[in-house]
């Protein structure tokens, strides 16, 4: 006898489930119910849409219900809201809202995936005419129309996240003047504070205008448009106010049905995505899973972990053993002509967990120099000081970010080390990389001070005073970079003239060294070590301190 599957839900997780579901059972009866007028489609698409970079909304639009059933036998009924789960009689209740018809469906196995809701917090004037989310089809359509009709020329997005940052970037895009409002201190949250700086810089070159640290406490109607009023008294006047603050879980159904949640209040699923109920599996945004690096449970909105939890649940339901390893948060974003990715834990993350690390800086080309149009990729590596295990990288420049960041996800999953990276063979032509490529860098490096070749103190000991009261902190650069700025106190010895004046420095004092990117501080230390000196480089060097100074109080 064939099962009957149900599936509550579409986009990444539902629709995926659907798919899989038929490639491993040719017999089972699919149904998905999706309570909007799309099933598949790309929501990481929509600010590209609004900012008319995809032209049509139809491009948007990757299944329609006629070809799941053409290709995949798979019936799906749009515009039909689940109202209700009986567990015991594994039963649905679902409303047709074009006709307001209910009736009650029957299942063998059923695949929760309504992923989540965004966040609109009950402000004053959050309902004005003019203020929107985006997280549909329907959304961008509304947001393009008001656009289209009200010629609009200043905006206040709320929120400095990847839709906010997207949004923000597309909206400029129609010349549209832009303000990013974020409660907090910086945009996009996964990265760390001073690799945020750098977008933080860039943001403002490209015209936009940053409010960070102060929250939005209402909406209001003027003469001209809108006001947007934050928390410090601050107003922003603006003709369009697009809602980015981030998303919850949709539960109502699973909390109605009896379903257990977990402690961030996603859904509880095991490792092949099955909740509290035998019959009933769940994935996409909902669910809480595993955090792969630190063992913690985490809430991942991400389209890349859904579609995958979307292969487990269907593999478990057709009784074969795959099972989710967890998330690690891989993830990129394009800001104008920058691009920011991440994977693994970030450093605030380490932190919060009390998981000890250590972290380098470096700053290479995405490929060779001396081949034009060589861009630098700011790169950050967080790994274990203990045995150098890979626990997280971030990264920011105008091309190669991605490629790196992926070569860094794999490490992780494989559970690789810094010697790992340091010995990866990767691809290398001049307009690609380097012999060795940034991933080598980082790894060679963070095993440099594990070997204890070069160690480090970091910049934010130096600048919280946290580092050997006695030291002497030496600038190797040349005397025309020290004109850009150098640090209070440090003594100024060029690289070149190092071996002829290393006598001024004192052996019995630790010799805290740094350039512009870490490079000649490294070949400095490793000098001056070899001269009997207890001497240190300062990861990054001055780029670094760049942007790290404005972070650490």
């Amino acid at each position: 006898m064939s099962k009957k599957i149900l599936i509550v839900g579409g986009v990444a997780g539902g629709a995926s489930a659907a798919a899989r579901l038929r490639r491993m059972d040719e017999n089972a009866t699919i149904t998905v119910f999706e309570k909007g007028p799309f099933v598949s489609f790309a929501n990481c698409g929509l600010p590209y849409y609004v900012g008319d970079v995809i032209k049509d909304d139809k491009d948007l639009v990757i299944a329609t219900p006629e070809r799941f059933k053409e290709r995949f036998n798979v019936d799906v009924k749009t515009m039909h809201e689940v109202l209700k789960i009986d567990k015991e009689r594994k039963t649905l209740e679902v409303k047709d809202l074009n006709t307001d018809d209910i009736s009650v469906e029957s299942y063998d196995a059923l695949v929760l995936a309504p992923g989540a809701i965004p966040i609109r917090p009950p402000l004053p004037g959050i309902d004005l005419p003019g203020i929107f989310i985006l997280r549909t089809i329907p959304d961008s359509m509304q947001i393009r129309a008001w656009m289209d009709q009200y010629k609009i020329k200043n905006a206040v997005v709320v929120g400095g996240g990847f839709i906010g940052l997207e949004t923000a970037e597309n909206l400029v895009h129609r010349g549209v003047e832009v303000t990013i409002v974020e409660m907090g201190t910086q945009v996009l949250p996964p990265m760390d504070p001073e690799m945020a700086e750098i977008l933080h810089e860039h943001c403002k070159a490209k015209g936009v205008k940053l409010c960070l640290g102060d929250g939005v406490a209402g909406f209001y109607k003027t003469d001209s448009g809108l006001e947007v009023a934050t928390q410090s008294g601050a107003r922003y006047p603006c003709d369009v106010a697009i809602l980015g603050i981030g998303v919850r879980p949709e539960t109502r159904l699973a909390k109605e049905a009896g379903l257990e949640l977990g402690k961030l209040g996603g859904i509880k699923v095991d490792d092949q995505m099955r909740t509290s109920d035998p019959n009933i599996w769940a994935v996409g945004d909902a669910v809480e899973v595993k955090d792969f690096v630190t063992g913690q449970m985490a809430l991942i909105p991400l389209a890349g972990p859904a579609n995958r939890q979307a292969r487990i649940a269907a593999d478990a339901i057709c009784g074969r053993s795959s099972s989710f390893r967890g998330v690690q948060g891989t993830a990129v974003c394009g800001v104008f002509d920058k691009v920011a990715a991440s994977t693994g834990a970030s450093e605030k993350t380490l932190k919060r967990f009390g998981i000890p690390y250590e972290k380098v800086y470096l700053h290479p080309n995405h490929h060779v120099g001396y081949y034009p149009g060589a861009k630098l990729i700011h790169f950050k590596l967080l790994f274990d000081p203990k045995d150098g295990k890979v626990l997280g990288a971030q990264a920011i420049g105008e091309a190669g970010v991605e490629k790196r960041i992926d070569v860094v996800a794999m490490a992780i999953q494989k559970g690789m080390t810094v010697f790992d990276l340091e010995e990866s063979e990767l691809c290398y032509a001049p307009q690609f990389g380097a012999a060795k490529d940034p991933v080598n860098l980082a790894g060679m490096v963070a095993a440099n001070i594990l070997r204890g070749h070069s160690p480090v103190v970091q910049w934010d000991k130096i600048i919280k005073g946290e580092c050997d009261p006695n030291h002497v902190l030496v600038d190797v650069r040349t005397k025309e970079e020290i004109q850009l700025g150098m640090y209070k106190g440090a003594k100024h010895i060029p690289i070149d003239e190092m071996r002829s004046r290393m006598s001024e420095l004192p052996k019995d004092k630790p010799i805290i060294v740094y350039c512009g990117v870490g490079i000649r501080g490294y070949n400095v230390v490793r000098m001056l070590k070899q001269n009997g000196y207890d001497a240190y480089n300062v990861p990054g060097g001055w780029k670094t301190y760049g942007y790290l100074s404005k972070c650490v109080k």
